[in-house]
Parts: structure tokens; sequence; C-alpha cells
């Protein structure tokens, strides 16, 4: 008789974006069964991590068995690319102080420590269960998960959620046909572990290595094994009609040839096991939720793997998704659906935007690379047509890859070493120069002792600065909250009560002073005084940043 399990939530897939969505469910107290079609440990590409994905291992409470592992510490990233012949490296301590460096991880091992850090949350983990259909009744109603299991034969598990996490299979997204391939990309993947690789020269002997040549380029990560995941990432028809031809393995060292330090550092270097094929990577999906489901981690996008980021954007993805799941569970029974949806469409802004930073940067430092004049370089430019690029202006793809973002370390990467389209250097200088003319414009006000030079200007938003009533991510759950949109970050992001008081404010005929009065309206001497700092303070980083337009004196 086939198994029959229920559970308020479950998640398919047991890789980090599961794991992480599964774990943060059952904090909140949810019964959550996560299905997995394999039996962990298990292969997987992916090794190097990002110190963004530091503070989401905490939050996770699986750091320690992390660092516990005997991970090789990664501090940054070596290249050839641009327009230097010879390796250079960038630091992750040079824009991250909290966190400078990330690992380089084995992940068999490491999607094993999240998985079991999920159990020991109280997930009912099931491997070995591959899921064949998801089904609805109706689109309020549980759904019908369909699966088969190694050792008990055919089950259905019912359930009030789902999170799909179920990786490049994107089973949600081939069920409803919402995925889009990324027409820029369009690459492949060979790759393989060698034992024995010469490491880079100190102090970046545990940094991923990554070079450009001919056809493509080529990364080299060092692992605490003694092993190196080695890969090739060449465009697809190339990649397909040359695998064909040659065979994977004669293909990836036909390739191989052609570099010149990755080639080196295997010269001596003993193949170890693969190869493998990674074709059709880079998509997105156009919906990636639903009133009772959520796409995370590769299920619903995924982007090339130039700067080590599908890890990162599977932990971050996996307790936002958690996150969606706990107010869809408790907006069915409250009957908020404007929030269950906003929720949602918030859900879906945060994850694509971190996912675009990635594309566009990735796309830049392809534009950028003048390693050579091959086909797969020449049909990865970016081409500037009247000082526009063809899909977005320069302004537009700095303030979407850098302006707002945390820093990775690599934008100033691509103006440093790269030829970056003259448009977007242009952009980035001007943006740049902008902010730097208004901070020493604050200091030069602020060193004035004889008056508090702020009170008796006029402030006014920028044009597209707004505030408004939108979900916003807290202790687990999307709530009602006020968020700003400004110039750099249209999307909005979550802001104080103070912040959202004085943007409505500023319309370029109300004083500083006059603000001031009005918010502390009420309050004794000392609050008040408090709170015409903390006014003056905010006002002068949204200058700063941008939102607010200028501070015209009364």
């Amino acid at each position: 008789m086939p198994q029959q399990l229920t559970a308020d939530v479950a998640v398919i897939g047991g890789g980090p974006a599961g794991s992480a969505a599964a774990t943060m469910l059952a904090r909140q107290g949810w019964r959550v069964v996560l299905l997995e079609r394999e039996r962990f440990p298990r292969d997987h590409v992916g090794e190097s991590l990002l110190p963004a994905s530091m503070p989401v291992l905490e939050e996770l409470g699986a750091m320690d068995a992390v660092q516990a592992a005997g991970f090789l510490p990664k501090y940054g990233a070596t290249m050839v690319w641009g327009r230097d012949p010879e390796p250079w490296s960038w630091r992750f301590r040079e824009t991250s102080l909290q966190y400078p460096h990330a690992y380089q991880v084995w992940r068999p091992t490491f999607d094993h420590i999240l998985l079991d850090n999920a159990r020991a949350h109280g997930v009912e983990v099931r491997e070995g269960h591959r899921v064949a259909a998801i089904e609805w009744t109706t689109p309020d109603t549980e759904a019908a998960i369909r699966y088969v299991s190694d050792a008990a034969g055919q089950g259905e598990l019912t359930a009030r959620f789902v999170v799909d996490a179920t990786g490049q299979a994107a089973l949600l997204a081939q069920q409803t046909a919402t995925r889009r391939w990324d027409s820029f990309f369009q690459n492949l993947a060979v790759y393989a572990y060698f034992d024995g690789a010469e490491p880079l020269p100190p102090p970046d002997e545990n940094n991923i290595f990554i070079e450009a040549y001919e056809h493509g380029w080529f990364w080299t990560i060092p692992l605490h094994t003694g092993w190196s995941s080695v890969g090739a990432v060449v465009d697809n028809r190339t990649g397909q009609e040359g695998i064909q031809r040659q065979g994977a393995r004669d293909f990836l060292y036909d390739q191989l040839s052609q570099t010149t330090h990755t080639r080196k550092m295997l010269s001596s270097a003993l193949w170890f096991s693969g190869p493998n094929v990674v074709r059709d990577w880079s998509y997105s999906s156009d919906r990636a939720t639903g009133p009772n489901f959520v796409m995370t981690g590769d299920s619903a996008c995924f982007v090339d793997p130039l700067f080590s980021s599908g890890v990162h954007l599977a932990l971050m993805s996996g307790v936002m998704a958690a996150a969606y799941a706990t107010t869809a569970l408790k907006t069915a029974e409250s009957g908020d659906e404007q929030l269950r949806d906003g929720a949602g469409a918030v859900y879906q802004e945060l994850y694509y935007k971190e996912y675009n930073q990635f594309r566009e940067m990735a796309r830049l430092f392809y534009s950028s690379n003048l390693t050579s004049d091959s086909y797969f370089w020449e049909a990865r430019r970016i081409v500037e047509q009247d000082g526009e690029q063809s899909e977005f202006s320069p302004r537009q793809s700095f303030i979407q890859a850098v302006a707002g973002q945390p820093p990775r370390g690599y934008e100033r990467a691509v103006l440093d070493r790269g030829e970056a389209p003259a448009g977007f250097v242009s952009s980035v200088r001007a943006v740049e120069g902008e902010r730097a003319r208004r901070a020493e414009l604050l200091a030069a006000l602020r060193a004035d002792p004889q008056r508090n030079w702020l009170l008796p200007s006029v402030p006014r938003l920028s044009p597209g600065t707004t505030v408004a009533r939108k979900p916003v991510l807290a202790e687990g759950e999307f709530v009602w909250g006020m968020t700003l949109s400004t110039p750099s970050q249209p999307e909005g992001a979550p802001c104080s009560p103070l912040v959202a008081a004085i943007s409505r404010l500023a319309d370029g005929q109300t004083p500083v002073a006059a603000i001031v009065n009005r918010l502390s309206d009420g309050l004794d001497d000392t609050r008040r005084s408090d709170l015409r700092t903390a006014v003056t303070r905010t006002i002068e980083i949204l200058y700063i940043d941008g939102a607010v337009e200028e501070l015209r004196l009364n």
C-alpha cells in the first residue's frame, strides 16, 4: 500500500536552498517534510563560497560544523582577465571587514552538513524519495505530491505549502512552463577533479583561480582534500560539438592545452574523477511564488558561475522562501491575502535583485575581457549604440550592478583591470563624483562652528524617491512595514518610521527646523534635542545617497 504522509510544508530537494528553507520553517514551529531524491553525501559542483553566505550559515546554526569540517578558507580570487596577461588578485577584506574570508568546500560534505542541520532542527528528512508530480485540485487546496521511494515504492505527501528546491531540474518551473533561458550567456561547462595541482603563490594559495583564454575561461578551486575542481566554460554550441567529436575528457584536455597558467598548475596533477558536463544553466522564472508554493535556489533562477554565486543565492533565497511560506500559511488563516500576495512580490523582487546584480556584473566582466577576439568573446560584448547599451543605459547598468548594493570587490576590478564599455565607465565616474561632491559639501558645512547649518535649509526629495507601505522581512516572516524607493534602489528598501516621516515632509517648502518641530510635538527638551540630532543626521545620509535632491537655504 502506498505511503501516505502529511505536513504543513513540503520541501522538495535537500541542497543548500532546501535545507536552509526547511531549517527556518521548522524553527517557526511548522511540521516540515523534506523529500530528497538522492542519498547524501552526493556529488555536486559549486565548491567556492562567498563571504555573503557566512552570516546565513551562522543564522542557520551550521557555522560550527562548517568550520570543523576543515575546509580551506578562501580570501579572494586570482584572475587572468582583461588587459593584463599576468594573474592579479582581489581580496574580500578590501570590502568586508566582518567576513574577510569564505570557504572552498567539498560539496558532498558541505551539503550533508546542511541537511543534517535541518534534521537537528526537527525537519523530517526522507532521502531516496524522487518526486514525480505536484498536483493541486484548486489553487487554494493542499498539494498532493506523488513520489517514488527507493526503499518503499510509491507514496503521496499532502502538504499545505510547497517549497520547490529541486535545483536545475526546476520541477515547478517545468510544470508551469515559466522558465526563460538567458540569451546572453548560453554557455556550457566541462569539469573534473585533479589531485596534486600546483597551488598559487602565497598569500593566494587558497583563492579560486580564473583564467580567460581564447574559447572561454577556466576555473581552478583548491580543496582541503588535496584535490582541485577544474572546469572549462565555453560556448554551448562549441562545447557540444567538441564533446561529440572528442568525448568530454579529451575535450577538456584540449581546452586546457590552450591556457597558459592553468595548464602549468596542472602539469603534474593526476586526473581524479569526472568528467562532468553542465549545459543550459543561465535562466530565470517568470513567476517564483504562488498562494501555496515558492521556488528557491536554482529552481527559480541560475546565472553564469563566474562569481561563485550559486550557494549564496541558494542560502539567501532559502531563508526568504521560509519567510514567505510562513506568511502564506498564516494569512491563509487570517484571510489577509493582500499581505500574502505582496510578500510573494517582495520575495521575487529581493531574490531577483541579488540575481540580477551577479548577472550584470558577469555581463560587464565578459564584455571587459580583451584576451581574444574569438567568437566566444565577441558574442558576449555589450554593444553600445549612441552612448547607450542595447538593453539598458550605462547609468542604469551602474545602478543595478553597483550602487546601493553590498560591495563584492569585483565591481572595482571591472573598471581597473578590464575594458568595460566607455558609457558604463563614464557613468560610474559621474555617479561617484556626485556622491563625493555632496559628502565634501556636508563636511565643509559641518565644520562651521557658528551655527547649525542644516536647520534653516529646505530639503526636497529627488525624482523617483517615494515612501510606500509594503511587506518587509521581520523575524522569519513578512509583515507590513514602510519602504523607501530611491533612484539607486527603485524596488524599495525597508526604512524606519523616522525616515518615512522625514521623506513625507521633505517637500521642497518645509525647512528642517519645521520638520523637527512637527515630529517633536509633545516631547520634553531632552527628547526634542535627541530627535533634532537624529533628523539632521538622517537628512545628511539621504542627501549623500541622492534620495534628497537638494538642501536649499531658506
